[in-house]
């Protein structure tokens, strides 16, 4: 008699696809690079210092990127508790190596952290930021999702 049928299927780590790890890194990005250009532009603003500019950034990136998941997941129907579970266990590792690697770029760029809104190499240290954050973090992305973890946990609300 054969029992595989009852038993539950057996994912291969690493099963993810490299197209889901983009979308879902992607899909993370821009929340935190939406919050994160909030934040600076606010702080700038208002004339604040580095740190409380960074630590508003930072905050906001983390906003903004567990309110897309957040959202994608009340409209499958889940309510508002186990939404924000889910958007929690969905993005925190996700925004966390994103927020890290991006501030740290901004950080060691000469002279990035002290340019105005208006300067290029603010731009320039910024995007270039997330551009690495991207690249470092699809992989991470990758093998959350192929363990079952990270975006994996929003797969079955949408």
């Amino acid at each position: 008699m054969d029992h595989t049928a009852h038993e539950p299927e057996k994912r291969p780590h690493g099963a993810a696809s490299w197209g889901t790890a983009v979308k879902a890194t992607l899909h993370c990005l821009t929340g935190c690079a939406i919050g994160e250009i909030l934040g600076m532009v606010i702080g700038t603003a208002l004339g604040w210092g580095n740190v409380p500019t960074m630590v508003l950034a930072i905050g906001l990136a983390f906003l903004f990127g567990y309110s897309f998941t957040l959202f994608a997941v009340l409209r499958s129907g889940l309510g508002l508790k186990a939404a924000i579970r889910i958007a929690l266990a969905a993005d925190t590792v996700s925004i966390a190596v994103m927020e890290l690697v991006d501030n740290a770029i901004i950080a060691l760029t000469p002279g990035a952290m002290d340019a105005h809104l208006s300067d290029g190499l603010f731009w320039s240290a910024l995007l270039g930021g997330f551009a690495v954050a991207f690249l470092i973090t699809t992989p991470l992305n990758k093998w959350l999702i192929g363990r079952g973890r990270g975006h994996a946990v929003v797969h079955a609300h949408h």
